[in-house]
């Protein structure tokens, strides 16, 4: 345990550094405009006070604060009525869509805790999670309902609400839908009903009651629910809203286009919290797609979007963009997952949209602390911000610490030293649900155990120089080794399995499995990764090798330095992988698909 006096030394002469360099236009305070009350309560004010003002547009349909407002009291009745009580989990198994936005504010309403499910999930997965967080109500859509019917009778599911993008869609669409809604009508489902019933009636909010499990992946085991309160969700809204450069009065609303997953924590963040406490309007699409972004960004003024490298990258090149205006769009943000944001890249952004649209790096974050604890802005000039080591993350929000220590001893190391980044903060996890001592192994002494490396600088700001080596970043999207491999020891002909990171042109990285089969079991690369393609999310299923045995320590410990060795010999020569698996572009497709 690291000396205290040590600890609060160090911190002093960080704090100093960073005040030094504070942007002007960046709060030293966390400012909270209607106070520190629960998120339901900004819904009512903005609902009261700017009743007509837009806060979903879908396609084309608006629905306004007063009539969001009204939908999410309609849920919350229904909840009541299934008999969902303070403290239950209710699941949220949609894609980006506005009934995930009623349902999570329906949820919180009810004094329920919220429990967002990745859509893209496999049977494995969606059992895994309903059962972990005991959800007994699942709102999912229609096209998802025959996998929820496949593991209901393993989980405490006692009741489905089945939804369809169908049923919030306009009569007439104003932007492109994406493949297979064009001409789609109302699908009959049970949603129309839900939020047609009686209102129901709020519970008492208590700002540090659990309000969500946010799951995450880990390096040890399957993944773990991340105990989030509103509390939790305030703080993020209120720091990254500061940090995005919003009007906190609410006097000027901004509007957000969404297209990352709004069941990521990220896509929470910036997609409901953020314009819950602005009182801002989201333009939401279910998936990217440059067409429509180009046309949402001019139709609805957007001022402020969340998207990768790629995705500025791909408008740049869009051959709709000469002759529309994105001028609206002062607050670009971008998250550097495959390619990285340059100076180039920059410039050129600037140059096709105005100097006044500057592409920044979003923020640091992780599940566990609610994903924004970091901003850059102010840090553009000369390109301060690109030309330092990678990745730059800038200064801690106020209220939020960063120290760099030694991984054991939490001793402090000093400036421009790397080493395991630790975050104190008032966003910080409560929790893993139900997993004291992993809890207690990331959560010491007051600070939270990222795992991450990195390094404090001179001003006092961090940078972001890596992932544990157990993780993978597939597009951006986190993959866990140790995940999989529980996940491959599933198949019956597999003895046990092994996956490192492997480099990939397209996706940064992906995940690279070595399979042993059991004695007597004939495997093939291509019929492992069939069944992982139905019992994983896309991004998950990596190119396999089957080996006769691993490589193993004389301690019975697989030598993944040795799996490493081998996974940089393959990307070098992706050629090698025909003969025995099927190529990385193959897994891209799958996630394309969906």
């Amino acid at each position: 345990m690291a000396d205290n006096a040590r600890v609060e030394e160090y911190l002093a002469d960080v704090r100093a550094r960073q005040q030094r360099v504070w942007p002007a236009s960046m709060p030293r305070e966390v400012v909270y405009p209607l106070g520190q009350r629960p998120l339901t309560d900004h819904l009512r004010h903005w609902a009261r006070g700017h009743p007509d003002r837009v806060a979903i547009t879908f396609y084309g349909e608006q629905i306004t604060y007063a009539a969001l407002e009204d939908l999410t009291a309609r849920l919350c009745g229904w909840l009541q009525r299934s008999g969902v009580r303070p403290g239950d989990r209710v699941g949220v198994f949609l894609p980006n869509c506005p009934q995930f936005i009623v349902a999570m504010l329906g949820i919180l309403r009810a004094g329920a805790v919220h429990v967002p499910v990745n859509p893209m999930f496999r049977e494995y997965e969606l059992r895994h999670e309903l059962a972990d967080a005991g959800v007994e109500i699942l709102i999912t859509l229609d096209t998802l309902r025959p996998l929820v019917e496949a593991v209901r009778s393993e989980t405490a599911v006692r009741s489905v609400l089945v939804t369809g993008l169908a049923d919030m869609l306009p009569s007439d669409p104003v932007l492109p839908l994406p493949s297979g809604l064009a001409g789609a009508g109302p699908t009959g489902t049970g949603w129309g009903q839900a939020v047609g019933g009686a209102r129901g009636q709020d519970e008492p909010a208590d700002l540090d009651a659990l309000a969500a499990l946010n799951y995450t992946g880990g390096t040890t085991g399957l993944p773990k629910g991340c105990e989030h309160s509103q509390r939790h969700m305030l703080y993020t809204a209120a720091t990254a809203a500061a940090a995005s450069g919003m009007d906190l009065s609410g006097d000027n609303p901004d509007v957000l286009l969404i297209y990352v997953p709004v069941f990521w924590i990220a896509g929470e963040d910036f997609g409901i919290l953020l314009p819950l406490l602005t009182g801002s309007g989201i333009v939401l699409l279910t998936r990217w797609d440059p067409e429509a972004v180009l046309q949402a960004i001019e139709r609805y003024r957007v001022t402020l979007m969340l998207g990768t490298v790629d995705n500025y990258v791909e408008l740049m090149e869009h051959p709709g963009l000469p002759g529309t205006d994105l001028s609206s769009l002062a607050q670009p943000r971008a998250m550097s997952f495959v390619r990285k944001l340059t100076p180039a890249i920059r410039a050129r952004w600037s140059s096709l949209v105005g100097e006044h649209s500057v592409l920044q790096e979003a923020a640091y974050g992780m599940t566990e602390t609610h994903t924004a604890d970091s901003f850059t802005t102010g840090f553009q000039h000369g390109d301060h911000d690109l030309l330092t080591e990678p990745v730059f993350c800038g200064l801690p929000v106020p209220g939020t610490e960063f120290m760099v220590a030694d991984g054991e001893s939490a001793e402090p190391l000093p400036l421009g030293e790397s080493g395991e980044i630790l975050v104190r903060s008032p966003s910080v996890l409560t929790g893993y649900w139900r997993q004291p001592e992993a809890t207690g192994r990331v959560l010491r002494g007051g600070w939270l155990h990222t795992g991450d490396i990195g390094m404090i600088d001179e001003d006092g700001c961090l940078h972001y120089l890596g992932r544990t080596k157990e993780m993978i970043k597939v597009s951006g999207m986190s993959v866990f080794p140790s995940e999989l491999e529980a996940l491959l020891a599933r198949h019956p002909d597999v003895l046990t399995a092994a996956v490192v990171p492997m480099d990939d042109p397209q996706r940064g990285q992906v995940p690279l499995a070595f399979v042993q089969p059991r004695p007597g079991a004939a495997l093939d690369a291509e019929g492992v990764r069939a069944w992982a393609r139905a019992n994983m999310a896309p991004y998950k299923v990596p190119v396999v090798r089957c080996v006769d045995a691993l490589p193993m320590t004389t301690t019975g410990k697989v030598t993944k330095g040795e799996l490493l060795e081998r996974a940089a010999r393959i990307a070098v020569s992706p050629a090698s992988l025909a003969a025995s698996d099927a190529s990385p572009a193959a897994a891209d497709a799958d996630e394309k698909d969906r």
